[in-house]
């Protein structure tokens, strides 16, 4: 299912950036992209998605947005795979905020995300955004 993940977000490649949108062509934020993903593979959303501020939860330190893929994703315990969901903390000691999917893997890694200032794009997964993962989910 990854594999099938993985295309579709390159699918979205191009939407421009909106702030809580996830319309392919569009636009879309990160989350966006992901629930677009998701209702390809799946249909529905698993549970609504409240309105969120840019910042998240980042006043109240809530990990909201792992939280919820918890509940309806797998944790992947080892090395990431292709079309894995990954999540980044933005800043040392911030909650986790911003959602790409694993492209390419091994020396020429990348992963798709929608990027304020830039849209859905493929980017090199370089050692600044490596590290910044906190969690990696395998779709289901």
């Amino acid at each position: 299912m990854s594999l099938r993940a993985l295309a579709e977000a390159r699918v979205w490649i191009g939407t421009p950036y909106r702030h809580q949108a996830s319309l392919r062509g569009a636009g879309a934020d990160c989350l966006g992209l992901f629930r677009g993903v998701w209702r390809a593979l799946y249909g529905p959303e698993p549970e609504p998605v409240p309105p969120y501020a840019a910042d998240w939860a980042e006043p109240g330190r809530t990990e909201m947005l792992i939280a919820a893929l918890d509940r309806h994703m797998m944790r992947r315990a080892g090395p990431g795979g292709a079309g894995d969901l990954l999540v980044f903390r933005m800043r040392e000691g911030g909650i986790a905020k911003h959602l790409g999917i694993a492209g390419e893997i091994g020396a020429g890694a990348s992963f798709v995300h929608a990027y304020s200032g830039h849209g859905v794009v493929e980017s090199p997964l370089s050692a600044p955004w490596a590290r910044r993962i906190v969690a990696r989910y395998v779709f289901p």
